[in-house]
């Protein structure tokens, strides 16, 4: 056995790890999945936050275990330590991302309630957000960060302190909140619960991120949002979650 055939079983071990934890997230997504709209969360802010950490590393993980891999193969010795610390900053990232999303999901459940017309409009916002936010130097500054995070994994090499690995993840996390946030935007026009949005999303984050033509597929999501501001005048059904045609989300709605 070659030192390159251990080294790529580490680096195997490692990302399979990191797919787990995004595996075993989605299994309880899927078993909560009706539960999520109990009214016994409505208003309660840690409950949301709670679920929406769940859901974003159920989303993000798959496409991050490979930096996180990579991360932890950096040193010699302690590996496994590195790499849960680093996963754990980059979550924690996801995590407090909940609180405006909570803001907005607060904010979507009032607009599909008090006007189908006004639900319509904020969806056409939404879409239109991403849509232009996909086609910046912004996004492909953040993208081609997440795609090739060398550069990155040099800097975070001269981190010291206990929290070393813990400030790697949420640096390399603020990075793909920067590259992903209009993508999770979508998920009030979609439903903030909704699982199929989840699957689908979280398609399209990991194939810009790991696929070889990742920016082209960030640019046709950004010309395919634009269409969808336009269409869902015509078919409202293409933002439930605004146009007050969806299920009820985390309690949020009131009759």
């Amino acid at each position: 056995m070659t030192p390159t055939t251990i080294t790529a079983r580490h680096s195997a071990g490692y990302s399979g790890l990191v797919l787990l934890a995004a595996a075993a997230a989605w299994a309880w997504v899927a078993l909560r999945w009706g539960d999520m709209g109990s009214r016994t969360m409505a208003g309660q802010l840690p409950a949301f936050v709670g679920t929406w950490t769940i859901m974003m590393a159920a989303m993000m993980l798959p496409a991050t275990a490979p930096v996180a891999s990579l991360y932890a193969r950096t040193a010699p010795v302690h590996q496994a330590p590195r790499m849960i610390a680093f996963t754990a900053g980059y979550v924690l990232v996801w995590a407090a991302a909940g609180l405006p999303a909570y803001a907005l999901a607060v904010g979507a459940a009032h607009v599909a309630t008090a006007h189908p017309t006004a639900g319509t409009v904020a969806a056409a916002a939404v879409f239109a957000v991403n849509g232009v936010y996909q086609l910046t130097a912004l996004k492909d500054f953040c993208l081609t960060k997440c795609r090739s995070p060398i550069g990155l994994l040099l800097r975070y090499a001269s981190y010291r302190g206990p929290s070393r690995h813990l400030r790697a993840g949420a640096h390399h996390g603020a990075f793909c909140l920067g590259c992903c946030w209009s993508l999770m935007l979508l998920l009030t026009a979609f439903g903030v619960m909704n699982l199929w949005a989840m699957v689908g999303l979280a398609a399209l984050v990991t194939a810009e991120k790991r696929l070889p033509r990742g920016r082209l597929v960030a640019r046709v999501v950004g010309l395919a949002s634009l269409a969808l501001a336009i269409a869902v005048f015509w078919v409202p059904l293409l933002a439930p979650g605004l146009t007050g045609s969806g299920m009820t989300e985390m309690g949020l709605r009131h009759p």
